[in-house]
């Protein structure tokens, strides 16, 4: 029996956009003046499809946008469409093979031509081309076809039964391109096309006046922004590098801007910024996982580039024991103590987020550098005189990578300290944050080519349902030189049993149910050494006491309501 009502997220998280506060949103369109951000992992492009990186995703998203998103409260509100279709009102139908979306009437791209439900449609052929290695076609994970039944209206079918049909068009990782911008930008062409993927044409609330890659975008008020009055702001300037320390001060204790994301401090340091008077801190949990990748694949630099992290089995970390003890030797709690206080909790897993998905299967709150020893002595890995473990000549010593930011080398530290003591040996390397997160093919040091053992990062997801999250690990979504190393499947993992639950879970309505399966999935990922997760984050950014309109979003962009922000008086 189909349950109509386990539409997770959405039929029962359904609301209407959230209004505006009419006293702090009357007068002009640009009435107050330019509005500074700053995120110190700087954008390198502006097309999302091409990019995993969180800061690609959210400066994007100020300019292109989805049919609907998630709100602060994580719920799920209509955007560009009219309403979100449900079963209830006839946009989901009755078996759950389909979903139909209305646009609201009198949209234009901020060129002034109208936007259609073509530009809908071309932005699934373009995510789904095989050749152009969409960052996000997880999202379109099951997609049979997008159908385009009048200028407003677009039908999406999927293969199967499919109870959470809201993944393509949904989130700030799934915005709306424009089909005429983006029509000679298809496959392989897709990174090529410079002028589009670095000035989109959106119906945001800004435009794009100039991007410097790794650096500045400039931008300007939409005329063309559908909410009268909106942006408040005439200008905005998007400022990227530095580092957190710097972005921190310059909202809080100097005031030279508006908006600081994702500032990775120690609570201290949060603490005494905060006692500039300038700005103010906020933070919450969604899903946000700091962990450590484990490369299921060789990435020794003789191997050409279509073998190297691609296809051959990793010579050590293949061996279960290797991966499990390197996870019991490491203490979370005081991971936890050094890098964010109350802002960070020990996690087992992948999606600690919401609730009705955290497995409790695991608990790694207790380092056990003894046990760790033990399980590497028990799978014969013997301890050298160089304090080195090896194995048939195979020494367990690894390159260990992340970008640079002070709590992250803080974290390598530790961490280094630790695998010695059980017989591992780490070279650690970190890399600016605008390189290593920026999907560039053509980059050796991006995260996603992954040309090391091990890597550290955090990632989350946008809403309340993690299938497309979960997705990520489905063995074709490693990235490939085919894929122009896009794809989420950073580890290489890849397990036929893995790929067959999903496919369960993706046809699966009933709300419990499909919490169960999000669990064991995610106890698969855990218990093969996928990854070992360290700190469950809590999103801190911090904003100007003059800044108002802020709602921090933990589940889709932070930037999700800059239409909204205005400077108090």
């Amino acid at each position: 029996m189909i349950l109509k009502n386990a539409l997770w997220g959405a039929a029962a998280a359904v609301v209407l956009a959230p209004m505006a506060n009419a006293a702090a949103h009357e007068g002009p369109r640009g009435r107050d003046g330019e509005v500074k951000i700053i995120y110190w992992q700087a954008p390198s492009i502006l097309n999302p499809f091409l990019s995993g990186g969180t800061k690609d995703v959210e400066s994007a998203s100020l300019v292109i946008e989805p049919l609907a998103r998630y709100d602060e409260t994580g719920k799920l509100v209509p955007w560009l469409a009219s309403e979100v279709p449900t079963v209830s009102n006839g946009g989901v139908s009755e078996d759950l093979t389909s979903i139909t979306w209305k646009i609201k009437p009198g949209i234009m791209w901020s060129d002034g031509t109208p936007f259609t439900a073509a530009d809908v449609k071309f932005t699934a052929d373009y995510c789904m081309d095989p050749a152009g290695g969409c960052a996000q076609v997880t999202k379109f994970e099951g997609v049979t076809s997008v159908d385009i039944i009048d200028d407003l209206t677009v039908k999406v079918t999927f293969g199967g039964q499919t109870p959470f049909p809201y993944g393509p068009f949904v989130g700030g990782e799934s915005p709306i391109i424009q089909a005429a911008q983006f029509a000679n930008c298809m496959g392989a062409k897709a990174p090529e096309c410079t002028e589009a993927n670095f000035n989109p044409i959106g119906t945001g609330p800004f435009v794009v006046d100039e991007f410097r890659p790794n650096d500045v975008i400039s931008m300007s008020a939409n005329p063309n922004f559908r909410e009268e009055g909106k942006p408040a702001f005439a200008k905005l300037t998007f400022k990227g590098g530095g580092d957190a320390t710097a972005a921190g001060r310059s909202v809080m204790e100097t005031g030279e801007f508006d908006y600081a994301w994702n500032l990775q401090l120690a609570p201290d340091v949060i603490a005494k910024m905060e006692e500039g008077g300038k700005g103010t801190p906020v933070a919450g949990f969604g899903p946000l996982v700091e962990r450590i990748m484990v490369n299921n694949t060789n990435p020794d630099p003789a191997l050409g580039p279509n073998e190297r992290s691609v296809i051959r089995p990793h010579p050590s970390l293949s061996d279960p024991a290797v991966r499990k003890a390197m996870s019991l030797a490491i203490d979370r709690p005081l991971l936890v103590e050094v890098g964010y206080g109350q802002a960070g909790k020990v996690t087992c897993n992948l999606v600690p987020a919401p609730a009705a998905v955290n497995s409790t299967t695991f608990n790694c709150s207790t380092q056990d550098i003894a046990g760790a020893n033990k399980l590497l002595e028990d799978a014969g890995w013997v301890l050298g005189a160089d304090g080195v473990r090896a194995k048939n000549g195979v020494r367990l010593s690894y390159l260990y990578q992340t970008s640079t930011n002070a709590v992250r080398q803080d974290f390598q530290a530790l961490i280094k300290q630790w695998f010695q003591e059980i017989g591992i040996e780490t070279e650690l390397r970190n890399i600016d944050a605008s390189v290593f997160f920026g999907g560039d093919p053509g980059s050796p040091d991006t995260f996603q080519k992954f040309y090391a053992d091990l890597e550290m990062y955090a990632n989350t997801f946008n809403g309340t349902d993690p299938q497309s999250y979960l997705a990520n690990y489905l063995c074709d979504k490693a990235p490939t030189p085919q894929s122009q190393w896009q794809g989420e499947n950073i580890s290489r993992f890849c397990d036929p049993a893995y790929d067959a639950l999903h496919a369960k879970l993706a046809q699966t309505a009933d709300i419990d149910e499909r919490a169960k399966i999000s669990r064991d999935l995610n106890d698969m990922l855990i218990s093969a050494g996928t990854l070992i997760p360290l700190v469950h984050r809590g999103r801190l950014s911090a904003h100007a006491n003059s800044l108002g309109g802020v709602k921090l979003n933990v589940w889709d962009s932070e930037l999700w309501n800059v239409a909204d922000w205005y400077r108090k008086k």
